[in-house]
């Protein structure tokens, strides 16, 4: 890759899409191409075709996706895996018909079987059942994970593929029913300090265990693989370290400032019970997450108190 080279990052406006843009940056590249959903629908098939005719970008990272929380994917399957299925589609499918020269797809942890073997290695695609809770978001994911090594196989295409474990931080989305672990604790808690509650309910018993990355390190290390990495085999991208989702709401509480009682609700459910990636194969590359959790959490809610000034959810 080279600083002239033209890099389409889709998916720029959200939290991944938003630090791939920040490192890309970093990194000496200023031809980078975005669009918002708005100004491309990445699930229409012309319109994807007529922006690569036109924009002709040398590389693409594909950080566009719909994503949720355990209740968003439980209420919206047909949405989850049709955005989702059909973005990876014509975004793949598109860059090989106009000559992309390496195209990194970001998968996520929730394509691994909900009873991997712990840590999870990338040869447990597919060995088992899915996690319920968020299958069919996971089906699209596989979907766009394999597609990438099938162009590879037929076309010669330099496509890869990155399985991401649970991110936060920067510019993360935070919505009472739609966000994920880390943001719906730090909304929660905030309102809760706000209003002055003594307690505060989370989902679930507290007990699964769960392994997290700071979204600036995910985009170091995409940084690294479109660099460095060239393979068939999708590789997984993870800090390696695992904490109960209990240590993690206390963790949350010290950041927020919230001074009352955490409490869960074992009637809600859990999801998979532990899920922590094998990223020996990225650490053999020389890459290593810089943010620990504690200091990654309180960067997290500084960026949403600045986002935020006041949250009505």
């Amino acid at each position: 890759m080279k600083p002239t080279d033209r890099i389409y990052i889709a998916g720029h406006t959200g939290m991944v899409g938003s630090a791939l843009v920040r490192t890309w940056q970093q990194a000496g590249y200023n031809d980078i191409i975005t669009r918002t959903s708005t100004e491309l629908d990445l699930t229409n098939q012309q319109a994807v075709a007529q922006f690569f005719e036109q924009e002709k970008p040398d590389y693409v990272l594909m950080a566009a996706a719909k994503v949720g929380g355990i209740e968003a994917n439980r209420m919206a399957l047909a949405d989850f895996f049709y955005q989702n299925t059909m973005m990876a589609t014509n975004t793949i499918h598109q860059s090989w018909k106009h000559g992309v020269k390496k195209l990194l797809f970001l998968g996520s942890s929730c394509v691994y079987p909900k009873f991997a073997s712990q840590p999870i290695h990338e040869s447990e695609l597919l060995q088992g059942m899915l996690e319920p809770t968020n299958e069919a978001y996971a089906l699209a994911k596989i979907a766009g994970v394999k597609m990438c090594s099938y162009y590879r196989k037929q076309f010669g295409c330099n496509f890869i593929a990155a399985m991401p474990c649970n991110l936060y931080g920067y510019g993360d989305r935070y919505d009472a029913q739609l966000s994920h672990v880390i943001p719906a604790m730090i909304l929660k808690m905030h309102k809760a300090k706000q209003e002055g509650a003594k307690e505060v309910t989370l989902w679930g018993t507290g007990t699964p265990l769960r392994e997290f990355l700071f979204v600036d390190d995910l985009a170091s290390a995409c940084l690294l693989l479109m660099h460095s990495y060239n393979d068939d085999e999708w590789i997984n991208i993870g800090s390696g370290t695992e904490i109960a989702i209990k240590d993690l709401a206390l963790m949350v509480q010290h950041a927020v400032g919230f001074t009352g009682t955490v409490t869960f609700d074992p009637n809600m459910p859990d999801g998979t019970p532990r899920k922590v990636l094998d990223t020996k194969k990225l650490r053999a590359l020389g890459w290593e997450p810089q943010v620990l959790l504690s200091d990654g959490l309180a960067k997290t809610y500084i960026d949403f108190t600045t986002r935020f000034t006041s949250i009505n959810h």
